[in-house]
Order: structure tokens, then C-alpha cells, then sequence
């Protein structure tokens, strides 16, 4: 269910740091380049930091080179990250532990069943995104001749609730939407979930701005951050980027890179005023205004409660 907006709470004491964390699969597309916008000036707004973090982790889709292309085009519209860029890739030993407490606790348990096993079962439930909620099969151990493939955790009845500061407020019982959950893929790769988990603990995050693509994945992930004992980042998920059609722009539509034949030095102020009006924003630049003018502007002015819940087109006027 959700509720009216609420404006992120800021402890004086405690610095906001914040992150933006692509994946390198494709070039920076407009729907990162919003997040990327809004998760830089709501954590500068606050006089906070700003991390980098490659999320790399599913090396079968990571592109080579990707990631160089995305930290150029960030450089060229006037970002400037905090620290150095984390890549998820190279930090498989934390999760390695992480997941290790899960299973020393009885928290996680392996699993033999396929994805197609699990949609063939006609009575499995299905969750808010469409995907089969996990009915438990190897939650008391492996079945009779099924060797182990991923590995879940265990979830229970008590629903997660939390206050998105866009959103509003998000109700989630895990068992009914999706079950156990994944948090080590049958192929290898640890899971999306347990790795920003880690991440996000290990760097200090506790400002997690984003698309609402992934608003019904942050219950699993608070899930988890209570089950190692990390404090819960605020939350804020904006809306997003859709194409002609209504559905989520891809990264093979309207791709913002140095290599799609667009001249960021010329355009990139245009570019990052129609980001921050997508974002309810009224930035009194005209569109040949230099970056980081701009970017110094959100900094001071970008206000999270004008920013919309709905999806919509990304309006770049001349561009």
C-alpha cells in the first residue's frame, strides 16, 4: 500500500553518503542518467558524499570496456564521485563471507530446483513482478537425488515496511510475494541482493537513491541487512524513464554515451536540465549552460518533495 510522500529524515550528526551504482552492460542510458542526477544532488544536498560503484557482478552481460565509457560520460556532464570506484566484481570474497553467516546461522540452505521446476508447479503463487513464489521445496533439505544448485534464504511471515521518501510508505510479506529468495545463482554469481547488501554496509551508504524499478526488491534487501545486523539506508526511488510506448526505457533506446554520436560537451547541460525537470525541478539555466554550473545549483536547490511518482517520457527538447 502506498502512502503520501515524506521528506528523507537527516541526522545533524551523521553525514548523508549516497551512490550510484550502474551496471556496465551497456552504455549510461537516459533512465541511469536520472538516477545518477538525483542521487548526486540529493546526496550533496545535504552536504554528503558521493560513491561509485560498478555493479559487474554478471560477467556474461558485463561489456568490455562498458565501464570506462560510463565514468567518461559522467565525467563530461560534470560529475565528481568520493573515493575511489568499488567494482563488485572484485570483491567476491566479502560475499563469500557474508553468505558463509547465513549458512553457519541455518539462515540460508541450497537448493536443487530449476526455474523451469518451479513454474511447472501449477499451484505456486505468483508475486507482484510475475515471478513464482519459491514453495519451499528444499527448505528441510534436499530432496532424494537432486543435487544443490542456488542458494536461498530463509524468509518469514512478517512483512517489511518502510517509508520511501517518493514513494511513500511500502508493505512487503516476503513469503507471499516471492518466497525464499536467491542469494546465490545456480550458475555462480552471488545474487544482486546479497552483494548491495554487503556493498552498501561496508561503504557507510545510508542514503540509496534509484529508480522504482527496484522499489519491490528493497524489502529483500532490508530483510537481509536485519538478519547481518546493518542499519537500514533511507530509501528513495524514483520514477521512471519510459519510452514511446509506455514501457521502461532500455539501454538500447536513447543511449547517453560518448560513442552514440553525441557531443556531451556541447549538450550535456541540456541533457542534465531536462533531467532535473523530469525530476520536478525548475533549474532558470538556458540549455548551453556548463555542467557543473548546473550540477552547483541542484546541490543548493534540489527539493526531493517536487520530485513525481509516475512514470514519463524524458522531454529533451532541441536535443
Amino acid at each position: 500500500m502506498m502512502m503520501s510522500k515524506v521528506q528523507p529524515h537527516v541526522h545533524e550528526e551523521r553525514r548523508i553518503v549516497g551512490r550510484f551504482a550502474p551496471s556496465p552492460t551497456g552504455p549510461l542510458h537516459l533512465g541511469s542518467l536520472v538516477a545518477a542526477v538525483g542521487s548526486y544532488l540529493m546526496a550533496k544536498r545535504g552536504g554528503g558524499l558521493w560513491l561509485l560503484r560498478m555493479e559487474d557482478l554478471d560477467t556474461p552481460r558485463v561489456v568490455p570496456g562498458m565501464a570506462d565509457d560510463i565514468l567518461r560520460t559522467l565525467e563530461a556532464l560534470g560529475f565528481q564521485w568520493d573515493g575511489e570506484v568499488i567494482r563488485q566484481s572484485q570483491r567476491t570474497d566479502a560475499y563469500q563471507a557474508a553468505l558463509g553467516r547465513l549458512m553457519e546461522k541455518g539462515l540460508a540452505y541450497p537448493c536443487g530446483c530449476s526455474r523451469a521446476e518451479i513454474a511447472r508447479i501449477a499451484s505456486a503463487p505468483h508475486g507482484k513482478e510475475g515471478e513464482p513464489v519459491y514453495p519451499g521445496t528444499c527448505r528441510h533439505g534436499l530432496p532424494p537425488g537432486k543435487p544443490p544448485r542456488a542458494v536461498r534464504v530463509r524468509v518469514t511471515e512478517e512483512p517489511i515496511v518502510f517509508e520511501d521518501c517518493i514513494m511513500g510508505r511500502v508493505r512487503e510479506a516476503l513469503d507471499r510475494s516471492c518466497g525464499d529468495f536467491v542469494v546465490r545463482r545456480a550458475d555462480g554469481p552471488f545474487a544482486y541482493h546479497l552483494a548491495v547488501v554487503v556493498d552498501d554496509a561496508e561503504q557507510g551508504v545510508n542514503q540509496v537513491v534509484r529508480g522504482s524499478d527496484l522499489l519491490f526488491s528493497t524489502p529483500r534487501q532490508i530483510y537481509l541487512q536485519r538478519l547481518f545486523g546493518y542499519k537500514t539506508p533511507a530509501y528513495c526511488h524514483l520514477p521512471l524513464v519510459t519510452g514511446p510506448g509506455g514501457a521502461k526505457l532500455s539501454k538500447r533506446d536513447n543511449a547517453v554515451s560518448l560513442s552514440a554520436g553525441r557531443d556531451l560537451c556541447k549538450d550535456g547541460g541540456a541533457l542534465l536540465l531536462a533531467a532535473l525537470r523530469f525530476l520536478g525541478q525548475s533549474p532558470p539555466f538556458p540549455a548551453a549552460a556548463p555542467c557543473r554550473e548546473i550540477l552547483a545549483w541542484g546541490a543548493a536547490r534540489f527539493d526531493a518533495a517536487l520530485v513525481p511518482q509516475s512514470p514519463a517520457l524524458f522531454r529533451m527538447g532541441c536535443l
